[in-house]
């Protein structure tokens, strides 16, 4: 009958713990710093923010250029938001008038 005897090795024990520790290194490590990691959350909602406030520029912008579009409409035909605006996209006025543009 043959056996086969091992010795004993002071390093065999520490191969599961070390193994465990690379693996929670690594993971902890990407965790933090990864693509989609604390650091990266905070990156995405400073621009979540501020992309926000300028989605709410864009339709305060959008809400007056329908009301300008309302004013011009077929049906209610102002003459002095036609006049206005004929006058801002031509560059003209006369010559006894004062023009302002904001």
């Amino acid at each position: 009958m043959w056996t086969k005897h091992h010795k004993k090795r002071k390093l065999g024990r520490f191969v599961m713990p070390l193994i465990t520790v690379a693996f929670l290194s690594y993971f902890g490590y990407h965790s933090l710093h990864g693509d989609f990691g604390l650091r990266a959350t905070e990156t995405f909602d400073r621009q979540r923010a501020e992309r926000q406030a300028r989605l709410s520029e864009l339709v305060a912008q959008r809400e007056t250029l329908e009301r300008e579009v309302a004013l011009m409409s077929d049906g209610s035909l102002e003459r002095d938001m036609l006049d206005e605006k004929a006058r801002f996209g031509l560059n003209m006025s006369r010559a006894d008038e004062i023009v302002i543009f904001h």
